[in-house]
């Protein structure tokens, strides 16, 4: 008798809800979210950029400017400069017929040194965008917290000039105003010391340098790091100062690094 003769075997279909979840099961997980760089604002004093014949020294601009680049590898850097170096308000305010005026010389007189560091970064390669609290053609755009903070994001460096636009208030002010907008977490005091001393080291060789203070221990001392309105909007804001050295070649990199030299006024040691 001939042996019973057997069908193939048919092909089994996945459903359709099984072969969703398979294709689902091999995809490859999704790619972390890239770490958000930290937000540094730089103050710069005017005089920090002349030299003893000019007002601006292209030599320490350029340096100031490849030190600010290199730093800006690790944190989005923005920067308040003054104009200590071509004129200062408060010097010819006395002599003016309206006493707004002189700091209206010394706002225009930051916008020459913003514009000098924007040159600066740009001709090394870098980007920059100088805002004023005013558009002015050519010279910078009107300050807008939107555009900033993009700039920002974007990696640029982005450059305050103009002060607040108002008068009566020092560019100290007017970083720790910037500094709270953009939403900075350290305010770097460029400084020709390189920190906060318990009595002035230039006269007193047993004066020794803090490393950290409160906000209340450093105004208690009278240290002078900043004028009071600034300190006490940082304060406010819980916006750290460190007060470094600037004069020092790599200082303003280091400042901007992770280890940071200098004393560090905050609510509580990082």
């Amino acid at each position: 008798m001939p042996a019973k003769r057997v069908p193939p075997a048919k092909a089994v279909k996945p459903r359709p809800r099984a072969a969703a979840a398979a294709k689902r099961a091999v995809k490859p997980p999704p790619a972390a979210p890239a770490a958000v760089r930290p937000t540094k604002l730089l103050k710069l004093s005017g005089e920090v950029l002349g030299g003893a014949d000019s007002v601006l020294d292209p030599a320490v601009v350029e340096r100031v400017c490849r030190e600010i680049l290199a730093g800006a590898e690790s944190c989005r850097v923005a920067i308040v400069v003054g104009g200590g170096n071509i004129l200062r308000g408060g010097a010819v305010r006395h002599r003016s017929a309206d006493p707004t005026r002189g700091d209206y010389q010394g706002m225009l007189a930051t916008h020459i040194n913003a514009l000098a560091l924007q040159d600066g970064i740009e001709s090394l390669g870098g980007r920059a965008v100088v805002f004023g609290p005013h558009a002015i053609p050519n010279v910078c755009k009107a300050y807008d917290r939107t555009a900033a903070v993009a700039a920002l994001a974007d990696g640029q460096v982005v450059i305050f000039g103009g002060g607040t636009g108002h008068p009566f208030f020092t560019t100290d002010t007017t970083a720790a105003l910037r500094a709270a907008e953009v939403g900075a977490g350290e305010l770097l005091k460029a400084s020709k010391v390189d920190g906060i001393y318990n009595a002035d080291p230039r006269k007193d060789e047993t004066a020794t340098r803090f490393t950290f203070l409160t906000y209340d221990q450093a105004i208690a001392g009278r240290y002078g790091v900043m004028d009071m309105a600034a300190f006490a909007l940082c304060r406010e804001r819980t916006i750290s100062i460190r007060v470094f050295d600037m004069t020092r070649p790599g200082g303003i990199t280091a400042a901007l690094g992770s280890k940071p030299p200098g004393t560090l006024v905050g609510a509580n040691p990082l």
